[in-house]
């Protein structure tokens, strides 16, 4: 199995341009969020679940999910959430164990925006944050998605604070200032730093 640093951040935060370069450093990355999407593909066993436990109405017409019908279900019942999420989340876990097992680089990079939300940190070798400030984020994601501030703000406190994720944190790429040259030689020395620890097993 390869050596796994789990990437994480606040929305907003750069996670996929830090990835991206990483990547482009000829390090695997395995995105929990592409997982997510795909255990809920048509043909999945989830996908059959979802629509006997909530209806028809929640499967378009092309027989895929329809997100914006299952989050009206589940953002109002706190209960249906749950239910939601006890048979997404060890599917996700599996098939991301799976994916890092697989990897053939030296070491792999596990995107999860989650990871110290789910207690995920325990699937990888090393925690690697993306860090901005919250007024940071709520600016980059009201510009990316057009959001309202609102929606954006009610995800940001789902999601755990900037501190736990410090706390949390082996390394951290600074992404207050998005300047791409300065990110891009952070991650060129993560990328050395991580080699190193892969080496060493």
């Amino acid at each position: 199995m390869s050596y796994v640093v789990g990437l994480t951040g606040g929305i907003g935060s750069g996670k996929s341009t830090v990835a991206n370069l990483f990547a482009e450093l000829g390090v695997e990355v395995i995105d929990a969020d592409l997982i997510a999407r795909e255990v809920v593909e048509p043909g999945e066993p989830a996908l059959a679940a979802i629509a006997e436990h909530f209806g028809p109405d929640v499967i378009d017409g092309g027989g895929r999910l329809d997100r914006r019908a299952l989050r009206e279900r589940v953002f109002a019942a706190p209960a249906q959430k749950d239910w939601l999420n006890a048979l997404l989340h060890p599917l996700i876990r599996e098939r991301m164990i799976a994916a890092c097992t697989a990897a053939r680089s030296p070491y792999c990079l596990l995107v999860v925006p989650l990871l110290v939300e789910n207690r995920l940190t325990t699937l990888t070798d090393r925690v690697l944050v993306v860090d901005v400030s919250p007024e940071q984020q709520l600016a980059r994601t009201m510009k990316r998605d057009r959001s309202d501030e609102q929606q954006i703000r009610a995800i940001m406190a789902a999601q755990a604070s900037r501190e736990q994720r410090l706390a949390a944190a082996d390394d951290v790429v600074d992404n207050n200032d998005p300047d791409l040259a300065g990110i891009k030689a952070a991650v060129t020395a993560l990328h050395q730093k991580y080699l190193a620890l892969a080496m060493q097993g």
